[in-house]
């Protein structure tokens, strides 16, 4: 069992659930535990309404209305279903998809499944801070393209794509365009009409909800094919009764993202600075990955030379500071990060990174511990590695 002795810097795998947001979904897990689509009795309205008040706030993070607001039960789910969705119902189109070489595996996977089935998939490659260039975006448009998909900003290192630039681009075409806001929500301003997205895609565990609650935004107008058959939840789109503690977790801690953010995100982003100028600074053979300006708050990943990650990761954990080496749902995989390698950095470089991502509960004290704990740790390992001369 885990004690509160240790320093939690991995917020972008996921993050602790939030006392106001615990507070807020417990009654609907207990008390009031109705099945939203019953209606009839207080029980079972108390639950449609806590639903459709938690449409409501994670409808002001983007910038959406209440009914474009879907939801899922996890990224995953909402990435798959924009993506299958739009690609079944616009198939008489065209069968051409746009994304780039660095998105999550949920959505290259579910464009791999596409391309064994007659689809077309152009993957982007990006700069080697991350960064899509939106005329490449605009050069890979054909008559037969039906969808872009790049997602808003990259889980492994942090770098924000100019979204805004890339919706024009495919609302000038007539192109419809989804992002993958997960690593994003709650973190940055998103509005989905200045920037002319159409599908977006939120996870409420990573801006401190529960596991298991996701959500699609759709655009009014766009179509899509539904996710799942059934019953009539989420007005027809996607069956199955709801999760309404879970629902009601996202809202509130949408709710209380959108109303921190201009200066939990000035706050993180000093932190995240201090501890990447004195990370490169102190520790020799250091190479920050990801763009050093637009990128997250909270995110810092740093390659170090002539090691590997899983024994940075190791010594640190027995430090009490729980850090990860990329994507925590690529972590069984002994593969470089495909994220790394697609920047231009060498398969044993890409190896031999870490990934630090600070989130609420973190403080100045935190990155001491890091700063004090890290040098020795680099050097000591450094030391036992043959690759390694001073």
């Amino acid at each position: 069992m885990l004690n509160n002795d240790f320093i939690y810097l991995d917020n972008a795998a996921t993050t602790r659930v939030r006392d106001e947001v615990f507070a807020a979904a417990t009654p609907f897990l207990t008390s009031n535990y109705g099945n939203p689509s019953s209606k009839i009795y207080p029980m079972a309205n108390e639950a449609k309404k806590a639903v459709e008040t938690a449409r409501q706030q994670v409808s002001l993070l983007i910038g959406a209305a209440e009914k474009e607001i879907y939801f899922t039960a996890s990224g995953t789910e909402a990435n798959n279903w924009a993506i299958r969705g739009v690609a079944e119902m616009h198939r008489g189109k065209g069968n051409h998809i746009i994304t780039s070489a660095i998105e999550h595996h949920a959505v290259l996977h579910v464009c791999q499944y596409l391309e064994k089935n007659g689809f077309e998939v152009t993957y982007l490659p990006v700069d080697e801070y991350g960064l899509v260039d939106p005329a490449e975006v605009k050069n890979a448009i054909k008559p037969e393209t039906i969808l872009i998909t790049v997602m808003f900003a990259n889980n492994e290192i942090g770098t924000i794509q100019p979204i805004a630039e890339i919706g024009l681009i495919a609302r000038e075409a007539g192109v419809l365009f989804h992002t993958d806001a997960v690593a994003a929500a709650g973190l940055v301003p998103i509005n989905v009409s200045e920037m002319h997205i159409d599908l977006l895609t939120l996870s409420g565990h990573k801006f401190h909800a529960m596991k298991g609650v996701g959500a699609l935004y759709i655009r009014k107008g766009t179509k899509i094919a539904h996710a799942l058959y059934g019953g009539g939840q989420e007005r027809g789109r996607r069956a199955g009764t709801e999760n309404v503690a879970g629902v009601v977790a996202m809202g509130k801690a949408a709710e209380i993202a959108l109303a921190e953010m201009p200066h939990e995100s000035k706050r993180l982003s000093a932190l995240r600075d201090r501890l990447i100028k004195k990370i490169l600074t102190s520790i020799p053979h250091t190479k920050l990955n990801g763009h050093p300006i637009k990128r997250v708050p909270g995110n810092v990943n740093i390659s170090f030379k002539f090691i590997e990650g899983e024994s940075m990761l190791l010594l640190l954990s027995m430090k009490g500071i729980y850090v990860s080496s990329g994507s925590a749902c690529a972590s069984d995989s002994l593969d470089p990060s495909h994220v790394l390698l697609a920047t231009g950095l060498p398969h044993e470089e890409a190896h031999g990174s870490l990934r630090l991502t600070l989130g609420f509960d973190n403080t100045d004290a935190d990155v001491d511990k890091v700063l004090a704990e890290l040098p020795p740790i680099i050097d000591k390992l450094r030391q036992m590695s043959p690759l390694y001369r001073p």
